[in-house]
């Protein structure tokens, strides 16, 4: 069945401090056409600049999930996020006249209830799902940090928790049907941090619009009341502290028995929208934070990406090949007599590439090198593992089939053994650096298993 893209049918505003800036900010969304993506527009600076919602444009993962493009800047933006993704809207520009959303009450909840009010709008275009159909994975040793994508047909998610503490425990969390659970099992679940973190928060200049009816807080069991009574009128908070039985301050109910780690779904769910599409797969997440979120939606929109230029050239699918001949025609300039590649077997968008060229008494240097004794010449393994290099430099470059690649240097090329007649050239090439208008590669040719040419 096609799915449509969604909007939102009318503009609709709320208010509120920020949780790290303090700052009062007015926030609206507003319906956007399609293809627009999720954006946010900074209403308060000349020419209202906007920042779309893609993990490129990350710049702080400071206790929340910070975007800036230009001088236009917005922090703590995975709760909105999360609330978009929850109600599956694919097109909205989200306006603000300050430079962090309201905290509200630490959930995603207070954004659902305004978008749900604006009510939903299908769009005539389907939705570009990216397909997850292999494996991903992102690993944190130091930390702890397990994330995977694995195959599925539909958006689920899992997370597990464990901070050694006596309150949390271990706790897991799952959701599985989007449409049925988000909005009442994880959107009002609150953003938490514990009594000992609180004062090393102030003092980097964040949570200056925290307050005990915006975050849970959760005591260290190594923390006494007169701590706990020190660090809030540190912080500027006047409240009476109580030491909660439940192991909270102030002893808050908890909305949910694993309240955290639903919390952490949420920012975990906020922070892969910023992979810029929806997306088809099963996510397991132990121990995520927001650092990690953004390293793993960094992995998944590279696919993404990869994705979309392969079927901008390849129209038809072919098992074992990334892009054959036509494919390879469209992208590269080179033509007859000097296409040196004939498929890409292997593509890894901005890092590797296979390429094949197979070799033949019909190709047109073996009638003079060497009549006799055919051997393919080195310059042209060289110029066969340049052009290979040229389809791994699609990324980011502006019509692509208008565009020549040609060699500033060749450093440390060997030639091992000789290219005969009948051989399979496997082409593998890998990026080292690359500048705006410079790469440095670095090739390798095989015939099986055997190193013929490097450079």
């Amino acid at each position: 069945m096609l799915v449509h893209q969604r909007t939102i049918k009318k503009p609709v505003s709320l208010s509120g401090v920020g949780l790290h800036t303090g700052v009062t900010t007015n926030l609206t969304f507003l319906p956007a056409h399609v293809n627009t993506g999720i954006r946010f527009r900074r209403s308060d600076l000349a020419g209202k600049p906007e920042i779309p919602a893609i993990v490129d444009l990350v710049v702080e993962v400071s206790r929340g999930t910070t975007l800036s493009k230009g001088e236009a800047k917005v922090h703590t933006v995975e709760h909105v996020l999360a609330a978009c993704v929850g109600l599956q809207i694919d097109n909205m520009i989200i306006e603000l006249d300050n430079i962090e959303p309201p905290i509200c009450d630490g959930s995603a909840q207070p954004f659902v209830e305004a978008l749900l009010r604006a009510e939903f709008e299908e769009q005539d275009a389907p939705k570009d799902y990216l397909i997850i159909d292999e494996s991903v994975r992102y690993t944190d040793e130091k930390n702890g940090v397990d994330i995977v994508a694995l195959p599925t047909d539909e958006y689920r998610m899992t997370v597990m928790i464990d901070y050694q503490n006596p309150v949390l425990g271990s706790q897991h969390t799952g959701l599985f049907n989007i449409e049925k659970e988000f909005i009442q099992e994880f959107a009002p679940a609150r953003t938490f941090c514990f009594l000992h973190e609180v004062e090393m928060l102030h003092e980097q200049g964040l949570i200056k619009g925290g307050t005990l009816d915006n975050a849970i807080v959760i005591i260290d069991h190594d923390r006494t009341h007169e701590d706990a009574k020190r660090i809030m009128q540190k912080i500027g908070l006047g409240q009476s502290i109580v030491m909660g039985k439940n192991g909270i301050l102030n002893n808050r109910r908890l909305r949910f028995k694993n309240e955290p780690a639903r919390h952490k779904l949420l920012d975990l769910m906020g922070d892969l929208a910023l992979i810029g599409v929806p997306f088809k797969a099963q996510i397991l997440a132990a121990r995520p934070g927001h650092a990690s979120n953004v390293e793993f939606a960094k992995k998944i929109r590279k696919l993404y990406q990869q994705e979309k230029l392969v079927k901008k050239y390849q129209f038809e699918k072919k098992e074992g090949v990334v892009f054959d001949i036509n494919a390879l025609l469209k992208i590269l300039p080179h033509r007859y007599p000097f296409v040196m590649v004939d498929k890409i077997i292997e593509f890894k968008l901005d890092e590797r590439i296979v390429g094949v060229k197979n070799v033949t008494l019909n190709d047109w240097f073996f009638q003079g090198h060497f009549p006799g004794r055919p051997i393919m010449p080195g310059v042209l393994i060289c110029e066969a593992m340049a052009q290979t290099g040229g389809v791994l430099l699609l990324n980011g470059m502006e019509n692509p089939e208008g565009k020549l690649a040609m060699f500033t240097s060749i450093n440390n090329c060997k030639f091992r053994k000789p290219v005969l007649p009948g051989d399979q050239l496997l082409l593998e090439v890998k990026i080292l650096s690359r500048r705006a208008k410079l790469a440095l590669m670095e090739a390798r040719a095989y015939v099986g298993s055997e190193l013929v040419a490097e450079a």
